[in-house]
This record gives C-alpha cells, structure tokens and sequence, in this order.
C-alpha cells in the first residue's frame, strides 16, 4: 500500500535492493524468501520484539536523489505481486517527469505531492471510521489480522507490548485486544506463540502480584491459565480487558452483540496511537459510572466534566468537587464521599449567568431552576467553553407546556399526597383493567365500578387506627417535621443537596406521606417519568386484551401477592396490580414477568399510584437490580457470589460452616429477590426497602452481613442445613418495627417457635444502625469490580450447566458418546456465536431466544451447517462436499425455517459416524430423495417432485432419525408444546427400508455422482472405482429390467380407465402402490441372484448373474441400454478411475470427463447429447444395499470407523489459517 512520505536513515540496515533506478528503490527485507536460517530467525526475532512494520509488509519501496543521503518510504507491501505493481505504476508514470526537473528539492516535493494525492483518492472511498484511527494504529491492526487470520469486521480496540509466561520462561511479544478475541504474537529465536482466546471462554480474569510473576493479569478459560506480565500501563490494559470480557458476557446474557457509537464527540486535540474503538469503550465505562453514581436514565450521555467548587448554603462552604455535564442534567460530585451529591435536571433551569470573577471567588457561574433555587460554582477552568454546552443542551431541552411546568416535587404538589402527578383525565385508559388472561374471560372495569388506583393503596385501606393518636403517631409527625426542615434547608425535589444528613434521615425511617414522593427520588424514577408523559398510560391500552405467557403467570401469581394486606383482598388492588405488570411485562418482553416482582410491585402500590410504582418497577428491574428478575435470575446469583466473598472477609469463622451447610445460595436469592419483603414481618422490611432506595444494592448486602454476625453462635452449632434456616428463620420473624403507625399486618412467613421461650425481638431500627457500625466500609465502586468478576463466574457456570442439560437431552438418541456430544455442542456454539459478530448478516443474534429450552436456543443457518460439515464429515468430497452440505441440512430442517439446532446437527452427523453399512447408506440414499435433493440440482424437476410427492407425504418419515415434530399454530413459547414434542419423540417408531420410496434415473445418477466424488481422496481409490463402476452398472440393468415388469400391468390398467377424468397421481400410478405392485413383480426374478450375491460376496459369481439377468430381461431395440458380454464388461471394468452409468440416462452436462457410457454406440452421437430422461426408470433401496454387498471395499469404506474428536482438533487448529491464507499471499512463499 502507498504510505505517507516518512524519512529512512538507515536504508541498507537489514534491507536487500532488489531493484533500482535514479529515483526509487525496491527492497527486501533480510529473512523473507531466499536466506540462510540463522538470518531469518534474528531479523523476525527483531521485527517481533521491536515491533517492526516489516512483520506485516516485508517489501518496500523508497524515493531518493543522487546527492542526497536521505531516503523516504513512500510504499510496502506484504507481497512480491504487491509491491511489483507500486514499482511499475511509478516507472510508467512519474520517471519519465522526474527527468526534466533540475533542482533535486523539487524533485523530492513533487514525489511526496502525488503519494500524498494518491493516498487521498484511495481513502475517499475507505469509511469514515477508518479515518479517525491513526496511522500507526491501522498497521497494528494490519499485522493482527494477518497474524491471526480474522476478517475486516474483527476491529481491533488496542495493543500493548508484554510478556506471556510459558512455564517458567517469559516470551516478549504483542497483546492485541479485539472486540471478541484476546491474541498473543511472539517470536523469539525461531520460537513462535500464537495464542487466539474468544472473550466468551474466559471464566477468570485477575490482576495480582507473586514472586514467579511481578504484576500480571492473570487469564483463566476452563482448559488453561494464561499469565502476562511487564505491561507499561497495567491498570489501563486489566480494565480494558474487564470491559471487553463483559461485553461478551452480556451477548451470552442477553445476545445484545456490541454496536460501536459511531456519535462521539471528536477530541478537542488528536490522540497519537488510540483507536475511535477504544474511545468508545472508555466513553461507554464513564458513561456507566455517571448514570450508576447519580441514578439516571439509561440513555444518558456524559459529555464531560471538571473540576469545580460548589457553594454549599446549608453550612456556608464552598466544597470541592467535579461537575458533570450530559444531555439532559449537571450533576455535581463532591470530593468527599457523602459531603454532597447534586442533580440539576436541564428541563428545570430557567438562567445560566456567568457571574464576577474576584479573588474570593474564582470564574463563578449560577445555575437557577423552576423551583426558586440558585447554584452556585466556582473554580471552572474552561468557564466559556462549559456554559456554550450547557447552552447548547438547554436549546434542544423540550419546552414543557404550562400545564406541565408545575409538575416538579415541590412541596405544593407533595402535600397533598392524593393529587396524581401529572393527574390523568378520567377517560384514561388506566381507568379499565386489561382483559383477563386465565381462562381467556374478558373482565370489564368501568371508572365507575373499579377506578384506578391514582394514589397509594395504603391511603385508601387504613384502617382506622389508634395508634395516630397516640405516642406512635405522635413520632410520626415528629419525622414528618425533621423531613420539612430537611426540605427547607437542602431543597426539595430532583434539586436537592443529598448529605450526610439525608442518610441519617432515611435510617431512621422516612414518613409513610413522604415515601412514595423519596423512593421516586432517590431511585431517579421521577427522571423517566416527567419525561415520558402518557408512555404508561399507552402501555396499559396495548397490553389491553393481550395473551402471552407472562400474563398467565401473572394472572396465576396476582392473589399470591401480600394476601394478607386489604388493599390486595379486593378488585382495585388486585387490578392496578395486574396492570402495573402487564404494562412492564410488554415493556420488557426479554424479563416478561419473573416471580417476587409481585410481591415488590404490591408494595410499591401501597405508597405510589400505578404509574410511579410502575417506573419504581422499571428502576429496580434494568438499574438498581440489574439481571435479577429473569428466567436464570443472574443478578441475583452474581450478588449471591459477592455475598459468599463478602462473608468469608468479614466473617471468617461463619464461611466455611456456610459453605459446608450450603445455606447461603438458599437464603440469599429469597432476601435480595424480595428486598426482604418475604421474609420479614412488612412494617420492617419497608424500612430496608427505604434505605436500598437510597443506598442501592450496598445496603441490602450489609444488612444481610448483620444478620448472619447476630446469629453467629447459634449457626456455628448447626449440624444441617434445615437448622440454621430455622434459626434464621425465627430471627427474621421477630425483627419488628415499634415505630409503625399502620396496624400490623399478619406475617405468612413461616411462624416458627421453639419451646416455650417468647422469641427475643429484634429493633429494625437497631439492625440497621449495627449494620452500618460494623460493615458500612463497603464501597459501591468495590462492589461493581466484584459484580464484574462473580458475573464471570455465574455466566461460564450457566452455560456449562446448558451444555450438560442439551447432552444429556440429546444422549439418548445419538450415537455419539457424551465427550463427543460436548465437543461438537462447543463447535456449534462457536459457530453460532461467529455470526453474530463476523456474519454479514446481524439476524443472527435474533435467532436465539432466552424463553426457550436450552436446546433450541442456539441455531445455525445453511452457510455455517456447512461450514462445519466440510470440517467434521467423514465423506469427503471435493468440490462436491457443499452440495452434500446443502442436501443434508434440507433434509433436517424439518420446520423449513432454514435453522437447525444442535440436535438436528448432531442427528446428521451421528447418521454418517455411527451405525452399520445400512444405517449409512439409508443416509446417503436419502440425500439423493426430496427434500434434500433440490429440484434444481436435476434435469427433470417437475417430473422428480411430482414422482415423490405422494410419497413423502403419506410416508412422513423420510428423515434421518425420527426428530421432533413441530406443531403449527402453537406458540413456540408455550412449555407445553415442547412437552407434548418429546412425548411424540419417545413414541416415534423405527424406520425401516421398506419405508423408503423408490429412487428415480435422474436421482441415482446424482448418487452415482456423490459416490464418484466421495472416493477422489481415498487411499484406495483405484479399487473403489471399480467397484463403484460394477455396481452402478448391475443396478443400471436391475432398473431396467424392473421397468419392463412393472409397466405391463400399469399399462392394461390405464386402458380401462383411458376415458376417465382423474388426478395425474392417482391410487394406481401413486409411488406407494407401484412400490407394492413392484415388490411382487419385480422381486421373484431378481431377489435370488440379489441374495446370492449378499451372501456370496464374490464378483465372479455376481457377471454370470447379471448376464442371465440381463438376457431374461427381453430387451427391446429402441432401449438406451446396451447389454455387455462378459469380456466387455470386464474390460470396462479395469479402467480404474472410471465410473459407468447408462447412455440414456443422463446429457452431456451431468458427465464428468473420465465417465465411460455404457452402451454408447459410435454412430449414434444424437443419442448421447439429445437423449431425455426415462421417467419409467425406478431403483429401490434394497437392490442398492444388495448390490453393494457385492463389494468388498465399498462395505470396508462404509464400515470404517472415524474418530470425530480428531476431526474437530483439527478443525480448531486450521480454521484461522485458512481465513488468513485466502486474504494475504504468505511473504515466504512471496519471497
């Protein structure tokens, strides 16, 4: 390729000319082509360690003048044919201009002019993305991909120089990170190492320090450990790695395949040497960590941040901090944890004013909103450029109506907690419940009769109660009061300043009227509502009527939801339940419904209206509980994990007996599933939902710590796992809130006691405070790290767990044993995933489906099956192995979706390794029989279908194994379509020989074929020719021979019925008739000389057969068939690499150039090309298999066996070298 002009001062250093002239020279690099060894290894010793672009592009051409010592790179190429064409286009075009100029500066301007114009006119056409990479970066990833073999669609993120340790020896090299593959290059003294990993197969990744290895990252897949140390910037690489490993995760998680925002905001200065990819991934982590710290929607973008101050009324301080700004909010940080946190939504700012600067006060700017509150910063650097954003973000900030203005939490609208805010009209569609799923019986809720629940149900359902009045209420109201002051000195509303204070605050336990309007708050929920007005009420009016899985589940789970509480013992709870999740149900069709959201949904109803607790719902399910609410519940085994680790640092003594009990993976899914709300008696269990709000997963996590340390004594004694759930148990049950002002509700948890003791009742108010006392130096950034790291673990845990499951699944029917299973389930996998990233087609990643069995969950389109058919299959052949491809898949892809699963995959490949001769050859004759045999691939394709038509159909089972039959108009979600599949699976009966239809002319010459084929590579294919000749010559008469029996009686009976009018295929011309009129005709002559020659074996005794046969036969003059004489056939017979088909039987096309005709008459060359097919001509399997008996080594090749597991080593070993050989011409074989 043209390079950029680029100085050389060392021209000749490791360098050959290999060609010259007064202005350029063409070089080789020492080492490439014709060199002494010790040569070659030094100088790729040094390319490698070096990192030199002779690696990759190991010819050059150069520009110089005569008097001048400088040289200038103006070309390379990885290959003589490459640089050749550089070389000449610059003889033909520039050496003829070059000789006119004089002054040799000239000479060396105008050269760099024109590569520079050349390089221009080829990147017009390169994609943009590709500019944005510098020059550097674009060879790295030039030597990566023709390193490893990958396609232009792997995108390199970044390389890092390092060392791999193999055993105890370091090997210096290159680390190139990939958006799907980790792979390492070193060459050292003529020791190579390529390592190739994919992201997926990583379970482990560490950062750690030891004697053996000095700070190194530590790789772990389920076959090996990598470690690889001496990286300039360790930490950068590690959290690279993090990411893209996480990336990988998430498509097996979810199949969500990485996208790149191609919407960045260029760099105010360019960065040398870091790719547009890498930007992204380190804009994607920011952006991750802006929206976690402050709670904000999904789809918001940090545009920057600095450094500032930030005056702070409530204590008169100006506090130092980071402001962050994004296209919706200025958030503030400060510097110490919990001194201040700030959210100033754009949609409420109504000034931004850059104030007087003065010594006190720094490059001041004021912030002012809605609600009469100012901000103060000060100490910005870039002051002008930061309010020219701001301004800027505020211009494309939608302009609320006035309605809507008033639409903020400020006190006017909170202390009346029964207006709705925005209050919908009464014709609402939230107003009529959806209709009923169960039992499909629509139920119709007028306003009138069931209206909807447009405040919290608490409100409604209190009873009335003493406890107002008296002491409870009374500290009630004195919470009440200390939330006002609160409100009055750090603001209220998305606004406020969230202290200390604030925390202390919600410990304490926030106001039954206030929590509805703080949950809201602090989960950021009021975010997405206000700025998606009527997006619930839409979803209530399209889920209206709908039926799905999800709905049934919820309908069978809607009384099982706090029965105990009165808001949930009539029609209004119950259906604002029902439509709170619905509507998120059809939000998120990849959760749906998950059990224990109901019980958190019914408690968000009690304290908001169904449009707040449906965005509190959306909150806890995609931010603040990530993964938990899922089919496999990965969230909240990954936070199970972190919890394990948690406890064996802080409560050493207590893990290991934990561990031994197996309690912890039992109690940990039921507390943080249901926020404790299962568990704990409810006037409790509100106060942990208060503070997780507020705190998030860290506090669940502590509580959980606190509980176990109480308990530490009594579980140290346990001696089985029914014991300390029963200890725990009873202490969950009497942890009580004395401060509830709501009468208390009957807790259904299991009510256990022991003895006559009165169980000893525990403060939530002083768990909590214990709680923070002793484990409050959990950290939420230490807590993502750990998430990261257990997500590895649980995701590589699952899938090794659905690998099993489709191998035990599969087992029973296949021949393969179960190593071979899991081995093939890995390539398939492989291969699946592979098209999700490097497919051109990105429906891929659409094809897998979480809601379905593991073993339907990944397919693979024709182009992979026959990827990996041409790799695994034992019959090999040649050019014609596609095509077999092709047949094979049709024939499996029952459904005719054109995907198959891995036991459809594994069905037709056990169809080819296992079983006898017969179970083969089954296989094969069905390859040449519809619907594997496409119309196309014959002459005669009306013919061939409407032949096998009947046939097919009322025979059912011309498949390879019996495999599942598939329903239609049953919804491929429901289980019980797939139970009622494998029932017919079971009870499937065997297929015999005599089930198989018969094969027409034009479908055995397309056997005959494959066969040809199929035996080009073997070592013994001199002897397979002449069988294959001997057989397909004998069956060739047997067909003939069947026609002139089978047609007498169909001919007398068309006569009789010459007159009638019926269906072309009707009883009497129907293949499954003819087959059984055949059977009696055609079997008395020839199944005695078939048996004989089955059992026999012997070719002499087989020609006398097939002469008698063949005389008997009565054949006509006018056949296409010429009957030998025993010396002619044997002659024939001797040509090895010959095979023989009848004259008439196929046209010129369908010949292969060595094929000898039988019967083929000198004069009659117009029979050879304009013979047509006969259609009478028939063959049925059993005269194959007996005419293949006949063969001894056609019986050998069929039965011998073929380790798969080799096959797939191979395939493993190759698969790269074979994308890289295709795209790059290997410099040695250049050279």
């Amino acid at each position: 390729m043209w390079l950029g002009p680029e100085e050389v001062l060392l021209a000749g250093a490791l360098w050959v000319t290999e060609r010259a002239n007064p202005f350029f020279l063409l070089q080789r690099r020492r080492g490439h082509g014709p060199a002494r060894p010790g040569v070659r290894l030094l100088v790729g010793t040094l390319d490698v360690v070096l990192d030199s672009s002779a690696r990759v592009a190991p010819y050059r051409i150069l520009h110089q003048t005569q008097d001048s010592q400088v040289y200038w790179a103006v070309a390379c190429g990885s290959s003589r044919k490459e640089i050749t064409k550089h070389w000449e286009w610059l003889e033909n075009n520039l050496l003829q201009t070059l000789s006119i100029f004089d002054n040799e500066e000239d000479i060396t301007t105008f050269v760099k002019g024109k590569i520079h114009g050349i390089i221009a006119e080829e990147n017009k056409n390169e994609q943009p993305q590709s500019e944005e990479d510098p020059g550097k970066f674009k060879e790295a990833e030039l030597k990566m991909r023709k390193q490893f073999g990958m396609p232009e669609v792997e995108k390199l993120v970044n390389y890092y120089s390092c060392s791999y340790w193999k055993g105890r020896v370091p090997r210096q090299g290159w680390l190139y990170l990939t958006v799907n593959h980790l792979c390492f290059y070193s060459f050292l003294l003529g020791k190579e190492v390529t390592l190739v990993i994919q992201w997926v197969d990583v379970t482990q990744l560490e950062k750690n320090a030891t004697l053996l290895f000095p700070e190194c990252i530590k790789v772990s897949t389920r076959d090996s450990e990598l470690y690889f140390s001496m990286f300039l910037n360790i930490n950068e690489t590690f959290k690279l790695m993090e990411q893209l490993a996480n990336i990988a995760m998430r498509q097996l998680l979810d199949n969500e395949s990485f996208l790149q925002d191609k919407s960045l905001p260029k760099p105010r200065r360019p960065l040398k040497n870091i790719s547009a990819l890498k930007r992204d991934l380190d804009a994607r982590a920011k952006n991750e960590c802006y929206r976690a710290t402050f709670r904000l929607p999904k789809d918001e973008c940090l545009d920057g941040h600095t450094d500032c101050t930030l005056w702070t009324p409530f204590n008169k301080m100006h506090i130092p901090g980071q402001m962050f700004v994004s296209n919706n909010y200025i958030c503030f940080a400060s510097r110490a944890e919990e001194a201040c946190h700030l959210i100033i939504p754009l949609r409420e700012v109504t000034i931004v004013e850059k104030a007087d600067s003065s010594s006190v006060l720094p490059s001041p700017l004021s912030i002012s909103t809605k609600s009469k509150m100012t901000f103060f910063f000060a100490n910005l650097k870039d002051r002008d450029f930061l309010v020219q954003r701001i301004s800027d973000f505020l211009q494309r900030t939608p302009s609320k109506k006035p309605s809507e203005e008033g639409g903020s939490l400020s006190s006017d609208i909170f202390s009346s907690f029964v207006q709705e805010v925005p209050e919908l009209p009464s014709s609402s569609p939230l107003a009529i419940s959806p209709t009923s799923a169960l039992g499909h019986r629509p139920i119709s809720f007028c306003a009138g009769q069931v209206p909807t629940a447009s405040q919290g149900l608490l409100k409604l359902f209190r009873r009335n109660s003493e406890e107002l009045s008296g002491p409870k209420g009374a500290k009630e109201k004195m919470k009440e009061e200390s939330w006002n002051i609160h409100f009055f000195e750090y603001g209220r509303g998305m606004c406020m300043y969230r202290t200390a204070k604030t925390r202390e605050l919600v410990q304490k336990g926030i106001p039954e009227n206030l929590r509805g309007e703080l949950w809201l708050l602090f989960s950021g929920a009021w975010n997405e509502m206000v700025t998606h007005p009527g997006y619930y009420a839409d979803l209530v009016e399209k889920s209206m009527g709908r039926y799905n899985l999800a709905t049934e589940e919820i309908e069978r789970d809607l009384h099982r939801s706090m029965p105990e509480h009165p808001a949930f013992q009539n029609e209004l709870g119950i259906a604002a339940l029902r439509r709170v999740l619905t509507a998120y149900a059809f939000r998120n069709p990849t959760i749906g419904y998950c059990q224990a959201m109901n019980i958190v949904t019914s408690v968000l109803l009690l304290y908001c209206n169904e449009e707040e607790a449906f965005w509190l719902l959306v909150a806890l399910c995609e931010r603040m509980l990530p993964d938990y609410y899922n089919t496999r519940v990965v969230g909240a085994l990954v936070d199970q994990g972190i919890f394990e680790e948690l406890t064996r640092e802080y409560l050493p003594q207590l893990s290991e007996k934990m561990q031994d009990l197996g309690v912890i993976s039992t109690i940990s899914l039921s507390w943080f599933l249901t926020l404790f709300l299962s568990v704990m008696p409810f006037e409790s269990a509100v106060v942990i939902v208060d503070c997780f709000f507020y705190e998030g997963i860290k506090f669940i996590l502590q509580v959980s710590l606190a509980i176990l340390d109480a308990n530490m004594e009594k579980l140290l004694q346990c001696c089985d796992e029914g014991e300390a759930m029963t200890i725990l148990g009873r202490y969950l049950d009497n942890v009580v809130n004395r401060q509830s002002v709501s009468p208390p509700i009957p807790h259904l948890h299991a009510l256990l006691t022991s003895g006559d003791e009165p169980p000893l009742e525990i403060d939530i108010f002083e768990l909590i405070k214990t709680s923070y006392e002793k484990f409050s130096n959990l950290k939420a950034d230490d807590i993502e790290q750990m998430r990261f790291k257990q997500r590895l673990k649980v995701i590589q845990s699952l899938e090794d767990t659905a690998k099993k499951s489709v191998v035990r699944a599969v087992s029973g029917d296949i021949g393969f044993s179960m190593e071979e299973l899991e081995e093939l389930y890995v390539v398939f996998k492989a291969k699946y995933l592979m098209s999700c990233y490097w497919g051109n087609n990105r429906a891929a990643a659409a094809r897998r489906d979480q809601s379905l069995p593991y073993l339907e969950q990944y397919r693979i389109d024709m182009e992979q099956f026959k990827e990996l058919f041409i790799s695994l299959t034992p019959w090999s052949c040649g050019a014609h192995t596609p095509v077999l491809a092709g047949r094979l898949f049709r024939l499996l892809d029952e459904n005719r979706d054109s995907l198959i699963n891995f036991k459809e995959f594994v069905t037709g490949m056990s169809g080819m390794y296992h079983g006898d001769l017969t179970e083969k050859l089954k296989v094969l004759y069905k390859l040449h029989l519809p619907p594997a045999l496409n119309p196309e691939e014959t002459e005669s394709a009306l013919e061939a279908t409407s032949y096998f038509t009947e046939d097919v159909t009322t025979e059912g089972n011309a498949t390879l194994l019996p495999l599942p039959l598939k329903e239609k108009g049953t919804s491929p979600q429901d289980y019980r379509y797939y139970l009622r599949m494998w029932a017919k699976e079971k009870e499937s009966k065997k297929e015999t020989i005599k089930d198989l239809p018969k094969m027409s002319q034009e479908q055995f010459i397309e056997l005959c074929k494959t066969l040809y084929n199929m035996f080009s590579e073997d070592p013994v294919e001199q002897e397979l020719y002449h069988a294959i000749a001997t057989v397909a010559s004998l069956l060739l008469r047997i067909g003939e021979v069947g026609k002139k029996f089978s047609n007498r009686p169909t001919r007398k009976s068309e006569d009789c019925k010459a007159n009638s009018t019926q269906d072309p295929v009707s009883e009497e011309e129907s293949p499954t008739s003819e087959q059984s009129q055949n059977s009696a005709v055609e079997q008395t002559p020839q199944a005695d000389h078939e048996d004989k020659a089955s059992i026999d074996a012997q070719p002499e005794k087989t020609q006398p057969e097939n002469q008698t046969l063949g005389d008997g036969s009565g054949e006509g003059q006018g056949s296409p068939l010429q009957l030998l004489s025993d010396d002619e056939t044997k002659d024939d017979m001797s040509m090895s690499s010959y095979s023989m088909v009848s004259t008439g039987s196929l046209q010129c096309e369908d010949i292969a150039d060595d094929t000898v005709l039988v019967g083929c008459e000198g004069s009659s060359a117009a029979a050879r090309y304009g013979s047509t097919i006969d259609t009478d001509w028939s063959i049925s399997f059993e005269q194959i298999l007996a005419s293949m008996l006949t063969e001894t080594a056609l019986v050998n090749y069929f039965e011998k066996k073929v380790n798969i597991l080799q096959k797939i080593k191979d395939q493993k070993k190759v698969e790269r070298q074979f994308s890289s050989s295709s795209d790059y011409e290997l410099s040695s074989v250049s050279g």
